[in-house]
């Protein structure tokens, strides 16, 4: 019986799921390009070669945008450079960046809008073929998502359930739990019940399970239907989100997730690190072996940067040398090299030909580092994460030769401060932008706080700020102090950094009038934070209270001194006039040839 219900419950369920996407596209939609105002809505795009086509939601006040891309399908042979979607937080394609979607992309892609309206920008390349893409968007109240939603889970075992379960899970959810159990083990994730809606792209309602702490990449698989799936993490975390839409909605699901140790580590193969500095490739000379080559076969894609050999072959070089090419992606500036295995030989050879592609991507306030090889169209991956190297610091002059090296920095009111963002790479094609700089009169930045830069726009009118040079950006403004009684003013700057070669890039648009979202969706952006700078006149008081205590402290024991000789002089005065009054008494008691005699009555 329960077999025969499962029969026929999934022809229904199939049949809700057909008419929902049979209703998703209205007949005379446009087919390149569209204005929406709906509060949610889910369509279809088809394109074919040579597209680019932009559409724009418009939202209602005091609400975000959510706009998914549950299905997309580029052209097999595209590539970023060639064929992708760009999401835009504004009205335009001119607006600011926040995020890119192409063949490559390993998520379901989600981006997010704060403000009133968002645009994606779909450009395919001159391929023949059918592109397809599903959309959809909704409007929503940033405060209530994370009610009944998701959360952070530890230990090493725990359940989760989707919201309401077991009753239907609610409409325009997005739900996301992080998974973190204790290191050196990996996450086995168990759905015990599972019921979503069903379509065979999972276009609607869906499950999706990433490899990590984050949804930007490492997606393990994405479920939706009747099933009851299992996934595994190759590391100590994991992440699950549940993404629904406005209608069909079902059980939802129920998992049980446990940690089990890893197995010891083998020596890596291969090993890549990025930095400012440059790129540095490891290779173990085993690895070589079993392909058939030694480090005598090895090339870069400048034959003339050769490697190192010790127990490994190591390959280090500046981010623009040895044949590096550099490109700009929508949201990062990627930095490739190559590493060719060739076959010796004059007439046959019996081994393959090998690429080690070595990729550092400079994305998110951190460097992405991504290396891979192709061998038989098998495709490895292997990443880790640094930092851009940057420094601020303030300047006795416009001539930025000398810095200020004492802390606090002790300036006068409505003095001009020089300050300048060092950013320190070997890359010398780089643009060092400031875009919003505040102050505070506390280091963690707490209320009050003062714009003196937002977006690139001079928010304080005595600030100057420099044109953006490679490795280095530089503003200027006039002292002040805050009202009551702080002493202190911090400066806490974001930055961004682009290529200067590029001419589209955030550091050549200056000034961003509109109020934008706080956290910036350019991808090299960072903050620093510069203080304390001080009054001098604060610096005088505290010199002339130091000098007036010394001065106190000298003066008093003379002071005492001198009162003791006082008391002494007093006491020796008086003593001498109680002997003098002594005497005097005597002598006119007992004066010489007189003398007192009583007369006697004659009576």
């Amino acid at each position: 019986m329960p077999a025969l219900r499962r029969s026929l419950l999934l022809p229904l369920l199939a049949a809700l799921a057909l008419a929902e996407d049979n209703s998703i596209e209205p007949r005379g939609a446009p087919r390149c390009g569209a204005s929406f105002h709906e509060r949610h809505k889910a369509f279809r795009i088809e394109l074919h070669a040579n597209a680019n086509c932009a559409w724009q939601i418009q939202r209602n006040a005091s609400q975000a945008i959510r706009l998914i891309f549950s299905d997309f399908k580029f052209a097999p042979s595209s590539s970023c450079e060639t064929e992708s979607i760009k999401v835009y937080d504004g009205p335009s394609t001119n607006s600011p960046l926040l995020g890119q979607v192409c063949k490559d992309t390993d998520a379901v892609p989600v981006l997010e809008s704060s403000s009133d309206s968002l645009t994606f920008l779909i450009t395919t390349n001159s391929v023949a073929f059918t592109r397809s893409f599903f959309v959809f968007y909704y409007f929503f109240p940033p405060e209530t998502q994370t009610e009944n939603c998701g959360g952070q889970l530890t230990g090493p075992n725990g359940t989760l359930t989707s919201p309401n379960y077991p009753a239907s899970y609610p409409a325009l959810k997005y739900c996301i739990w992080h998974i973190e159990t204790e290191k050196n083990s990996k996450i086995n994730l168990q759905f015990q019940d599972f019921f979503l809606e069903l379509d065979k792209n999972c276009q609607f309602d869906f499950t999706a399970v990433y490899d990590g702490l984050t949804t930007s990449t490492g997606l393990i698989g994405k479920v939706c239907g009747r099933a009851q799936p299992t996934f595994q993490s190759s590391s100590n975390a994991m992440t699950v989100v549940l993404s629904t839409d406005y209608a069909n909605s079902y059980r939802g699901f129920s998992a049980q997730y446990s940690s089990a140790p890893l197995p010891r580590p083998a020596q890596p193969n291969m090993l890549l690190t990025c930095s400012s500095d440059g790129m540095k490739i490891v290779l173990s000379k085993s690895y070589l072996a079993s392909l058939g080559y030694n480090e005598t076969h090895l090339e870069l894609n400048d034959p003339s940067c050769s490697p190192v050999v010790t127990d490994s072959v190591i390959f280090s070089f500046p981010l623009a040398s040895c044949g590096t090419t550099k490109k700009e992606e929508g949201q990062s500036i990627t930095y490739t090299n190559t590493i060719s295995l060739s076959a010796t030989g004059n007439v046959i050879t019996r081994q393959k030909d090998v690429q080690i592609i070595a990729k550092c991507k400079m994305k998110n306030n951190s460097t992405l580092e991504v290396i891979y090889f192709t061998k038989n169209s098998i495709i490895q991956k292997m990443t880790t994460v640094g930092r851009y190297n940057v420094s601020m610091s303030f300047y006795d002059s416009d001539s930025f030769s000398q810095p200020v090296v004492h802390s606090p920095y002790y300036v006068d009111l409505n003095q001009t401060l020089f300050a300048q963002v060092s950013l320190h790479s070997t890359d010398p094609n780089l643009l060092v932008f400031v875009d919003t700089c505040i102050a505070s009169p506390e280091p963690d930045f707490g209320s009050p706080t003062y714009d003196l830069i937002r977006s690139g726009c001079n928010k304080d009118d005595t600030v100057v700020t420099y044109p953006p040079r490679e490795h280095y950006g530089r503003f200027r403004f006039k002292a002040f102090r805050f009202l009551q009684s702080f002493t202190s003013v911090y400066l806490q700057c974001d930055i961004v950094i682009c290529d200067s070669t590029s001419t589209n890039s955030r550091c050549s648009k200056g000034c961003i009038s509109r109020q934008r979202r706080a956290l910036s969706p350019y991808a090299w952006k960072t903050n620093i934070v510069v203080g304390p700078i001080r009054l001098k006149r604060e610096l005088r008081s505290a010199h002339r209270s130091e000098s007036l205590t010394k001065a106190e402290a000298e003066e008093t024991p003379n002071l005492q001194q001198y009162s003791f000789y006082s008391l002494s002089v007093v006491v020796l005065i008086s003593n001498v006039i109680i002997v003098a009054a002594v005497i005097l008494k005597y002598h006119l008691k007992h004066q010489a040839g007189y003398g007192y005699q009583r007369i006697q009555s004659p009576y």
